[in-house]
């Protein structure tokens, strides 16, 4: 599990790279409910809450940058 202290030293291009795999992940345990092979249900809530950080953080840097520039 990702706090968010952990999420903003890490660069942007890591935080892509996180989302990417976190939204492919959340993906696979959608098809395991589907199938009814869900071993941890609250693992999509986990999933889609760090998803929702990463973008949190991808948006304040983009507004920051906006400000600077």
């Amino acid at each position: 599990m990702s706090l968010i202290s952990e999420l903003r030293k890490k660069s942007k291009k890591d935080l892509v790279e996180d989302a990417r795999s976190l939204k492919q992940e959340q993906m696979n345990l959608r098809f395991q409910k589907a199938y009814g092979q869900l071993e941890s249900p609250a693992r999509i809530r986990t999933v889609r809450r760090q998803i929702a950080r990463i973008k949190t953080l991808l948006s304040q840097n983009n507004r920051e940058g906006a400000k600077n520039a």
